[in-house]
């Protein structure tokens, strides 16, 4: 198969109508993840991207994965394959490697080359996740490349032809009506400052099916995954949802948006109860959505029991505001006490 074979023809390309199952619960339940879709993590340096695609690879419902680590530190591949990924990850994984001290060439090339082992299995008519880290460290050897042809370099130095072949990498993945597989792509953009305008990020964003966004404030916190449940999103999750799942989590989403607004209050002691009923419910039941949200590397949920979880926690908040609106102010500030 050649390696820089022609992304799949739009009418040849299978819809994206059910979720394939990460294992991890803030993507599953919050962006959920479609079967042949292309999700972008967006992230700085050091919030756990490695450990979450770790995670990943051993939990997902996947048949196969196929892991490329695009200009990665060299002291980091090996860390990664017996640490994050471990034996039982990479029993069921392909990893692809192009260091940062290899020349550009071989970076792309290696890029190109995971996909193509991708496409291989997806013509068998496995469900294979293809996992690459990183798409922004792919764009700087396609920058490299340009630039020693003799490319002007246009926004932050990037040459035209990294735009180009941006859209052209990131579109191989997907599915296949005839041969039944697909390829579902998760793609990691490294964030410049938590810049999350910069030139890369801001091309995968609008190619890409949706966005996963770590949290730099999160992270700090020992929050894992420090997934930012409000600023990611999933472009195709109320299609291959039940409306059951779907209006638990509009629901709960709903419940942290409001949450966020009034943050700062609560943390110095100014937030009065009462006036809102929204925000008092979001106050009761903010501990209890981060422990659903919150996950470590060894506690695995299946998705039914995390679903569970969700809906369970959804009717009784949803009943607790549905009292306190029916309440009066005084009635509704004791009742959120």
């Amino acid at each position: 198969m050649p390696i820089n074979a022609k992304p799949i023809p739009p009418m040849q390309r299978s819809r994206i109508d059910r979720p394939i199952w990460t294992g991890v619960r803030a993507i599953d339940l919050m962006t959920t993840l479609g079967r042949g879709q292309r999700m972008g993590i967006f992230a700085g340096p050091g919030v756990g991207k490695s450990t979450l695609l770790g995670t990943i690879a051993q939990r997902s419902s996947a048949d196969i994965n196929v892991i490329a680590l695009i200009g990665e530190r060299g002291r980091e591949v090996r860390e990664f394959i017996e640490q994050s990924l471990g034996d039982q990850g990479l029993a069921r994984s392909v990893v692809v490697v192009a260091t940062g001290d290899e020349p550009p060439l071989m970076r792309i090339r290696a890029a190109r080359l995971a996909c193509t082992i991708a496409e291989h299995f997806r013509d068998d008519g496995k469900d294979v996740l293809l996992m690459m880290d990183s798409v922004t460290r792919f764009a700087h050897a396609q920058r490299q490349v340009g630039l020693s042809v003799g490319e002007p370099p246009a926004t932050k130095g990037y040459t035209p032809s990294v735009f180009a072949e941006l859209p052209v990498l990131l579109e191989r993945a997907g599915g296949i009506d005839e041969c039944g597989g697909s390829v579902s792509g998760l793609y990691t953009v490294l964030v410049e400052g938590d810049d999350m305008t910069e030139p890369v990020a801001d091309a995968a964003r609008g190619i890409l099916d949706g966005h996963i966004v770590l949290s730099r404030k999160l992270a700090q916190s020992a929050r894992y995954p420090a997934i930012d449940i409000l600023d990611s999103l999933s472009r195709v999750a109320n299609e291959i949802v039940d409306d059951h799942h779907r209006l638990a989590r509009d629901h709960l989403r709903r419940l942290e948006a409001a949450y966020a607004n009034i943050e700062e209050l609560v943390q110095i002691g100014a937030y009065a109860k009462g006036a809102d009923p929204e925000a008092d419910v979001a106050v009761m039941y903010h501990d209890r959505i981060e422990e659903l949200i919150r996950q470590e590397s060894d506690d695995a949920t299946s998705p039914e029991q995390a679903r569970d979880w969700m809906l369970r926690l959804a009717m009784e908040s949803s009943e607790k505001l549905r009292v306190l609106r029916s309440a009066g102010p005084m009635q509704a500030s004791r009742g959120a006490e």
